[in-house]
């Protein structure tokens, strides 16, 4: 049975492997002092052309989410997401864990309107009881959204300029950066993404890593003793050489975009796919995640062949489903898919 359930249900692209095996045996620091970190961490400034980057490797996504937004923030505020961020739903409260409320705004197709975030906040401070209630302290988005959907550059520049009136830093979640960079829909580079936020990761564990994310904050503005709160997360890997080795080899020969890239032509095969057999779609998603909505007789047809995610329930018997594609998938798994599917 091959798995569409989600994009890590591999372990690590072969070269990441081969240049693990190579090195281990090389004695370094510990804690992200090694010489693989320093070398990753110039290609990930060279790559985003910002020279003063500050630049943190973690260990996975909700790590990384949790300890950037904790790290930004004041005690007494919160960061606002919309109620399909992934923060919102899928992290099982580890922002609130970390003593900081999510504040939601209605979601499009996943993503945050500029005007709705205005306007939330307008509205915030012309109540004269503000002070009472849970303090805006940031925003949060993700590129890719949980529905694959990407924000155009006049989207980002929006958001981005709400956040400058009111002194609010941007964080974008890139846990699937590579996919949503490489999709023919993406009008933003890497290097657009570094311009337009206060601090944005690249993900590793869903992009060709075994594991690992690296923060980056584009314009050396890391939050005072962020190594520090990186540790008190758990998200710190003593042996900070593996997330180094990783994404040094994902950021060598631009590896890291040719992976995204395969990714994104198996999606549109695989879109292409159930169009061709009239399955409708929930969601129109340019990048490696696709909401095809199936029948129960479709589903029954799959079932103990191709493995994927049932995303919403519909009151007709129907379901919206999820099928992501990876650095990882093979084409012929997406034929076996065309010749299963009725």
């Amino acid at each position: 049975m091959y798995s569409f359930t989600c994009d890590y249900t591999e372990g690590a692209h072969p070269e990441i492997l081969r240049a693990l095996t190579e090195t281990n045996m090389q004695q370094e620091p510990g804690y992200g002092e090694d010489s693989f970190c320093a070398s990753a961490k110039k290609r990930i400034r060279e790559a985003t052309g910002c020279p003063d980057a500050d630049i943190f490797f973690l260990v996975g996504g909700t790590q990384t989410n949790s300890t950037v937004i904790d790290g930004l923030l004041e005690g007494c505020q919160g960061v606002l997401a919309v109620q399909t961020g992934h923060i919102a739903v899928h992290e099982a409260g580890a922002i609130e864990f970390c003593g900081h409320k999510v504040l939601t705004l209605p979601q499009h197709q996943g993503k945050m309107d500029a005007g709705e975030l205005k306007a939330w906040l307008d509205s915030f401070y012309a109540d004269g009881t503000y002070p009472h209630m849970v303090q805006p302290g940031m925003v949060y988005i993700s590129f890719p959204t949980e529905y694959g959907t990407i924000y155009s550059r006049a989207e980002l520049e929006g958001i981005g300029d709400v956040c400058k009136q009111y002194g609010l830093p941007l964080f974008i979640d890139g846990a699937r950066l590579g996919y949503g960079l490489a999709s023919p829909a993406a009008d933003v580079t890497l290097q657009d993404i570094a311009g337009l936020c206060d601090v944005f990761y690249i993900g590793g564990t869903k992009v060709g890593a075994l594991c690992g994310e690296a923060v980056v904050f584009p314009k050396g503005n890391a939050p005072k003793h962020f190594f520090t709160h990186i540790k008190m997360h758990g998200a710190l890997l003593a042996k900070g050489r593996l997330l180094g080795i990783q994404f040094d080899t994902l950021f060598t020969n631009g590896l890291y975009m040719e992976i995204s890239a395969h990714a994104i032509r198996m999606a549109m095969k695989l879109k292409t796919i159930f169009a061709e057999k009239g399955i409708p779609f929930y969601i129109d998603s340019p990048t490696n995640q696709q909401f095809p909505i199936l029948t129960s007789s479709q589903m029954a047809e799959l079932e103990g062949k191709i493995a994927f995610e049932i995303w919403e329930r519909l009151p007709d018997g129907r379901a919206v489903t999820r099928f992501a594609t990876s650095w990882a998938t093979k084409e012929e798994s997406i034929k076996t898919l065309q010749q299963l599917i009725g």
